[in-house]
C-alpha cells in the first residue's frame, strides 16, 4: 500500500523544489508562487500576484506568452511555452513552463498550476544552432572543375547565368592578371 503524503510534505516539496511554481485561478491571475520562483525574479509575492509577474517577461515574448496563456485557460487543457523571464540581476533567462488545468474533488475547473525550468543554455545552443544552419543554407553547389552551379531543381549553370537568373547579377566577363600570364606563357 502506497501511503499518501500529508500536507506538510507536499507543502515541502513545492517550495523547496528546484521548479519555479506558481497558481492561478479563475479570474486568469496568479495567486501563489513559492519561494523559488521569488528568489528567481528578486520580487515579492505582493509584486508577483495578479499579472505583476507579466513585468518579469521579456517584450518580445509578453504577446506570445499572455496569449498562449489565455488560449488554453478558455479550453482548459495542459501546454507548454518558453518565454524569457527576467532573473533578480535584471538578465532574462529562457524558461520552459508546463501549464495544467487542475479540478476540484467535484471536477470542477478552478484553474492552472504551473512548473517552470531555466533552460537558457540549452535555448542559446538551439538559437545558435540554427544561425550555423541558416549559414549553410545559403552554401550554392558548385563543380569543382567547370565552376558549374547546381539549382535547387538539380540542373547545373554556368555560375553567370545561375547569378542573372537567380539574384539578378549581370556579370561582364574579363580575365585576370594570373590566368594572362599563364595563358600567354
Amino acid at each position: 500500500m502506497v501511503e499518501k503524503l500529508s500536507y506538510s510534505e507536499l507543502e515541502t516539496i513545492v517550495e523547496q523544489s528546484p521548479i519555479l511554481i506558481w497558481r492561478s485561478d479563475l479570474s486568469k491571475k496568479c495567486n501563489y508562487f513559492n519561494e523559488t520562483w521569488l528568489k528567481f525574479t528578486g520580487r515579492s509575492f505582493d509584486q508577483e500576484i495578479g499579472d505583476g509577474w507579466t513585468e518579469g517577461v521579456h517584450p518580445d515574448d509578453f504577446d506570445g506568452c499572455v496569449g498562449t496563456y489565455i488560449s488554453f485557460f478558455e479550453k482548459k487543457e495542459a501546454f507548454e511555452m518558453e518565454y524569457r523571464l527576467k532573473r533578480h540581476d535584471g538578465e532574462y533567462r529562457w524558461i520552459f513552463d508546463r501549464c495544467a488545468p487542475f479540478f476540484d474533488e467535484n471536477g470542477l475547473f478552478k484553474g492552472y498550476i504551473g512548473s517552470c525550468v531555466d533552460v537558457h543554455a540549452r535555448k542559446l545552443a538551439e538559437i545558435e544552432n540554427n544561425k550555423k544552419m541558416s549559414i549553410l543554407e545559403k552554401y550554392v553547389p558548385i563543380c569543382s572543375w567547370c565552376s558549374s552551379v547546381r539549382k535547387d531543381d538539380g540542373y547545373w549553370d554556368r555560375i553567370s547565368e545561375y547569378l542573372t537568373s537567380e539574384h539578378g547579377i549581370k556579370l561582364t566577363h574579363g580575365i585576370c592578371p594570373n590566368c594572362q600570364r599563364k595563358y600567354e606563357s
